[in-house]
C-alpha cells in the first residue's frame, strides 16, 4: 500500500472503533483521560488498515465505473485469479499514538523472506511487506506495520504450470445418482 495522504480524522477513528466493537472512550471522547493525555482522540491499534482506503490502487477498494470483485463470489461480474497466497499475520509497532488531526504518508518495502516445510502443503514461502506510516511534513515515523503472507509450494507450482481446462463439475444433486 502506498498512500500519499492519509488524514486521520476523529469521526473516522470513532466509526472504526464502533465497527470493531471497542467502546474505549479514548477513541471517541476527546475529554476522556486517555485522549486528554495525548491531546486528541487516539486511534485503535489496527486502525492503520483503514489507510488502504486512501490508496487508489489497493485491490479491496472499489473503483467507480469499473467491475470489482468485492466480498462475494462474483458480485459485479468481475473475476480474479487466485495466487494461492494467504495473509498470515499483521504486526503493528507504534512509535507514538496515532492522533486525530495527524496526516500520514506511507513508504512500503520488502522485508524478510523464509521457507518452512509443511507436512501437508510442501514448502511454504513466507514474505514480509513493511509499511512505514510517517507524519506528513516532518517525516516522523509513527507506525511500522509488517504484513506476512504465505505462499504454499503447491500454489507456486500451479502458477508456473500452463493453465489446463477445468472439467465441469456436476451439481451435488447429480453426483450421487
Amino acid at each position: 500500500m502506498t498512500v500519499a495522504r492519509f488524514p486521520v480524522e476523529a469521526t473516522h477513528i470513532m466509526m472504526f472503533a464502533r465497527a470493531i466493537g471497542d467502546p474505549n472512550p479514548a477513541y471517541s471522547d476527546p475529554d476522556s483521560p486517555a485522549a486528554e493525555q495525548f491531546g486528541a482522540v487516539i486511534a485503535p491499534p489496527t486502525f492503520m488498515m483503514a489507510g488502504s482506503q486512501f490508496d487508489p490502487d489497493v485491490v479491496v477498494r472499489p473503483k467507480i465505473g469499473e467491475p470489482w470483485f468485492g466480498s462475494g463470489r462474483e458480485p459485479s461480474g468481475a473475476t480474479r485469479e487466485s495466487t494461492g497466497a494467504l495473509h498470515a499475520e499483521q504486526h503493528f509497532e507504534y512509535h507514538r499514538p496515532v492522533r486525530a488531526g495527524d496526516v500520514l504518508t506511507t513508504v512500503q518495502h520488502a522485508g524478510r523472506t523464509w521457507s518452512k516445510e509443511s507436512k501437508r502443503g510442501g514448502v511454504l514461502q513466507f514474505e514480509e511487506t513493511i509499511t512505514e506510516y510517517r507524519l506528513a511534513g516532518t517525516g516522523e515515523l509513527v507506525v511500522t506495520a509488517t504484513m506476512v503472507r504465505v505462499v504454499p509450494q503447491q500454489a507456486i507450482v500451479q502458477s508456473a504450470a500452463p493453465a489446463a481446462e477445468a472439467a465441469p463439475v456436476a451439481p451435488a444433486s447429480e453426483q450421487n445418482g
